[in-house]
């Protein structure tokens, strides 16, 4: 196994073993090419994984070639590894809150760390049979194991191996980006591709970059014991987020303990013998912090280092990555991008998503378009956030009204009965229409709830769609049905309460008057029905 794989599965125990075997089998023999394929595919992540399974079931003749992990960053850096992490982060936050429950636990809760992160790698290479090369190859598809180069607009090279394609897919992905910061290579660092391959847990931990990378993995290290500090060089964090949702999280970190050095970044970083000195412009001037480890949650930027993209006639960008049209298509019409290395939204869904656009359209000679999805996110901290859609700040940016409806959970019965009031569920609408134009939820279970509004937007539906729709009581999805009651109450207005108050007078005076003359009829008939008794009696 080359050194670039080993860097990321230490320590090689039993999962990580089965994980490399799994996704990049240490005795695989390279298949011969089978004549010109239907799709060559170039990457073997979320993207290329789902165009590659998808052009098989269909019948194609595929080829997908991967230089590292099957699975790319989701399975091996990324999601999986990741979120196995924040769970245990999160059982233990749990475990030191549960006298708001009435539970009384004896003892200091201990977090065994290196349990924690063979959890993880356990999880993990159960996980990674999904992305193996053999599923693949009993798919039908040729798995090429090496490092892939354009020869030619219609033709590829892997391993001294030529293969001739129809149509192309460059899944290629993202990688970290490393700031320059003067010593930051010679003290050692850790990004997403080597951070989960620690035993140990840092004393001592620095982030550096507050976006949702960052504030995941600080939170979650913070939870299982590390001192953490953020340097992050925006005012506050995530600032890609609703304002109002980035400052609860920033608010929270701050109670858990988590120091944040906002409008700043270190300068330069020396190893001593007490760990990694970094050298930062404090407000009094030059500051200094001291330690253990530094995590570089910088931003990613697109692979199509090696590529040799000019021989196929793609353009592309170091930065932004493969240059495409709204159909994915590149400058070469016979080649299509996805994923990370083409898109600013570089989330595992968007690569799936962007991954069945381009073989719909690549194959089959489609229309589908990038434009036409509706792109949810989450951060998963504690709370979550989750956005789909329009911000008001996008909004305004474009020129377009909107009227926001905001739904807190201290306000819904079941955050309040699960101790979660904080957060809330925030809508934007069209204004003049009632069309769905965007919503930020704050959440512990916001990822969870998202996805009805990402339907509701997709669909072009109106807010007040969801206020009709029933939602189980109690849940915290009822924070959604909240802002909808909020925008139908809206759209009474003034006149229109005056209107309805009037009609309502005027039913109950028909009411009334109807009731009174029940009550003279029956008065009269019960008169009568006397007189007929007492002639009768006598």
């Amino acid at each position: 196994m080359n050194e670039i794989l080993i860097r990321g599965l230490l320590p090689l125990d039993e999962y990580n073993q089965t994980l490399a075997g799994n996704t990049h089998p240490p005795d695989w023999t390279n298949p011969r090419p089978r004549g010109r394929y239907n799709l060559v595919v170039v990457g073997a992540g979320t993207a290329g994984l789902v165009a590659a399974s998808g052009a098989a079931q269909l019948g194609a003749r595929v080829a997908l070639i991967e230089k590292s992990l099957l699975g790319g960053d989701c399975l091996n850096w990324g999601c999986v590894p990741s979120k196995a992490i924040i769970r245990c982060a999160r059982a233990a936050d749990d475990t030191r809150n549960l006298a708001q429950f009435g539970i009384r636990a004896t003892g200091e809760t201990i977090v065994d760390f290196a349990a924690v992160m063979e959890r993880m790698r356990r999880l993990r290479s159960a996980i990674s049979f999904h992305d193996s090369a053999k599923r693949f190859a009993d798919m039908g598809v040729d798995v090429f194991l090496g490092e892939a180069r354009f020869n030619s607009p219609q033709s590829i090279q892997v391993g001294g191996t030529e293969l001739i394609f129809s149509k192309a897919l460059i899944a290629t992905g993202a990688k970290a980006v490393v700031p320059g910061i003067d010593g930051l290579a010679e003290a050692g660092y850790q990004t997403n591709e080597t951070i989960f391959s620690l035993t140990d847990l840092p004393a001592r931990l620095a982030v550096i970059g507050g976006g949702p990378l960052g504030c995941e993995l600080a939170q979650a290290f913070r939870r299982l014991g590390s001192e953490v500090v953020i340097f992050h060089r925006p005012a506050h964090l995530l600032e890609r987020e609703d304002e109002d949702a980035a400052r609860i999280i920033q608010a929270r970190f701050v109670e858990e303990g988590i120091r944040l050095l906002l409008n700043t970044s270190p300068r330069k970083v020396a190893r001593t013998g007490g760990g990694k000195l970094i050298h930062y412009a404090g407000e009094s001037g030059e500051e200094t912090i001291l330690v253990d480890k530094i995590l570089v949650g910088a931003g990613r930027a697109p692979n199509v280092d090696g590529l040799d993209l000019e021989s196929a006639g793609v353009e592309y960008d170091v930065r932004s990555g493969v240059k495409v049209d709204d159909h994915l298509r590149t400058a070469n019409p016979r080649i299509y991008a996805a994923g990370d290395v083409c898109l600013p939204y570089k989330f595992t869904h968007m690569a799936e998503a962007t991954a069945k656009i381009a073989l719909r359209n690549s194959l089959f000679s489609g229309r589908a378009r990038l434009s036409d999805l509706a792109i949810p996110w989450v951060t998963y901290t504690d709370p979550e956030i989750a956005h789909v859609g329009m911000s008001e700040r996008e909004a305004e940016e474009k020129g377009i009204a909107v009227d926001t409806f905001v739904k807190p959970l201290a306000q819904v019965d079941r955050a309040v009965l699960d101790g979660e009031t904080e957060g809330f569920a925030k809508i934007h609408v069209r204004r003049g229409s009632g069309r769905i134009a965007g919503a930020t939820i704050v959440s512990r279970h916001a990822g969870e709830m998202i996805t009805e509004i990402t339907l509701a937007l997709a669909r072009g539906l109106a807010l007040n769609t969801l206020s009709d729709i029933i939602h189980p009581y109690p849940t915290q999805a009822e924070a959604i049905k909240g802002a909808a009651d909020l925008y139908n109450r809206s759209r009474l207005g003034p006149r229109l309460q005056k209107i309805l108050s009037f009609w309502m007078a005027l039913k109950r005076s028909a009411a009334v008057f109807a009731l009174g003359e029940y009550m003279n009829r029956a008065k009269a008939a019960l008169k009568k029905s006397l007189r007929g008794w007492k002639k009768r009696g006598d």
